[in-house]
């Protein structure tokens, strides 16, 4: 009887956590996103996982433990897992697990998931930063971004859902300073830098003075400059919200639409349907202007941890973008169908990654359109991003069978002077303000314009 009653009490935790998750969502969607509240559909598909009630079940029935014994154990062991892992972006997806058990112990009543100050001495409504061992997206939707001014945490990256959250929203963060708590009390007056990762603490008024001088310019209106004639200047956008800023910056259409960081952020991948709303939405937002959707670029930096991916020695070299996506045919073929669908009412430009050849443009072009065949679609224009040194060495003939092109300079530099961005011992041979890159951008240019 006491068996049947903790897992009772399980189903119940994980009944009331979804509906919380389901309410939050709504909130997060209202607030600030479409693309940051999928966030909270990862934290439900998690508690609809069977084998999470079946792990924690076998657990109260084996060890005679209660429900909060079973459960902050079983979680506890999914997200030392995902820690073990040797990939920055899975690590900070163990974060979403902890969220969880804390989310589920606080339904049974274990602890109360809350941001307190430790000595109580905060005033509401008055100017703050919240400072941390961790945040959750939860408790990061929490936070008023009227009166918090910045958060400091001593664990989690900027790829976690909290950082996500935190610039949707608005919110300067500065992540992974560990024992910064030490250093930090209730009043102390710190300076956060979200974008360049800087937190002063107790700062002069010189510092203060050269700040505000710095944000002031920063905030001064902005005068647009004569067009060009023959230059168009586009946007990069990685979700859709960021629509309303290039639109706000005048931009003349999207250059990049990095679809994959949507599916990173919600933690899965989208239907079909799904993709043709959010695709739909960028689309007529633009009114008629370029929009460059990327396929999926997947791999590398970029891996996804609800996603089989084989571990590889070097993945810089390995299965990564348009490779990636010719051996995962049915996600390809779900967002060929979504743009395509989009197309029918205009055009839609589709660019593919990390193209080696021409050879290969082909393929993932008949690939892409073998897959719409069946379904009525509208002007579907097919593109590359040159960023593989291959392919710009066969600019001239891939010109002749892409109706456009991009220079994709970070994966460019990267492959062109063989080094890797992210390794500090090499990090001052990433330049690409070296001769030999300008060149070959001229030879591009030179082929595109015969």
């Amino acid at each position: 009887e006491g068996i049947e009653y903790e897992i009772a009490r399980v189903k119940r935790a994980i009944k009331i956590s979804r509906e919380q998750l389901d309410e939050i969502r709504k909130n997060v969607l209202e607030r600030i996103g479409e693309a940051e509240a999928e966030i909270f559909v990862a934290h439900k598909m998690i508690l609809e996982d069977p084998e999470l009630i079946r792990s924690v079940s076998t657990m109260i029935e084996r060890d005679s433990v209660n429900a909060e014994k079973a459960v902050s154990s079983v979680l506890a062991s999914y997200e030392e897992k995902i820690l073990a892992i040797d990939d920055e972006y899975i690590r900070e997806r163990a974060s979403d697990f902890g969220e969880i058990k804390r989310r589920m112990l606080d339904v049974m009543g274990n602890i109360n998931v809350s941001l307190q100050c430790d000595k109580g001495h905060c005033q509401k409504g008055k100017n703050r930063v919240v400072v941390a061992h961790e945040l959750t997206p939860s408790l990061t939707v929490d936070l008023d971004s009227e009166f918090t001014m910045g958060f400091i945490t001593e664990h989690g990256g900027v790829n976690s859902h909290a950082a996500i959250l935190a610039r949707a929203m608005g919110i300067p963060a500065v992540s992974g300073l560990h024992g910064i708590r030490k250093f930090l009390g209730c009043g102390t007056e710190v300076i956060v830098n979200g974008d360049t990762g800087e937190v002063i603490i107790n700062p002069t008024e010189k510092t203060k003075a050269s700040l505000v001088s710095e944000e002031k310019l920063k905030k001064e209106e902005k005068v647009p400059v004569d067009p060009v004639e023959g230059y168009a200047v586009m946007a990069n956008i990685s979700f859709p919200d960021e629509i309303a800023d290039a639109l706000a910056e005048k931009s003349e259409g999207i250059g990049l639409y990095r679809t994959e960081f949507e599916v990173m952020a919600a933690g899965r991948f989208f239907s079909e349907d799904e993709l043709v709303e959010k695709y739909l939405s960028v689309a007529s937002r633009m009114s008629g202007r370029m929009v460059a959707f990327r396929l999926f670029d997947i791999g590398s930096d970029k891996n996804l941890p609800f996603m089989e991916i084989p571990e590889e020695e070097n993945p810089s070299l390995g299965w990564r973008g348009t490779r990636l996506l010719l051996g995962k045919m049915d996600l390809f073929n779900t967002q060929a169908r979504a743009l395509a669908r989009v197309s029918e009412g205009g055009r839609v430009h589709v660019m593919y990654p990390m193209i080696i050849d021409v050879d290969q443009f082909i393929k993932v072009r008949d690939a892409f359109m073998n897959a719409v065949k069946d379904i009525p679609y509208g002007v579907i224009k097919h593109g590359i991003m040159f960023e593989v040194p291959s392919a710009c060495l066969v600019a001239k003939e891939l010109f002749e069978v892409v109706d456009f092109a991009s220079i994709g300079s970070n994966d460019l530099t990267q492959y062109l002077f063989a080094v890797d961005r992210e390794n500090d011992l090499v990090s001052a041979d990433y330049d690409c303000d070296k001769p030999v890159f300008w060149n070959l951008v001229r030879s591009m240019a030179a082929a595109a314009n015969e």
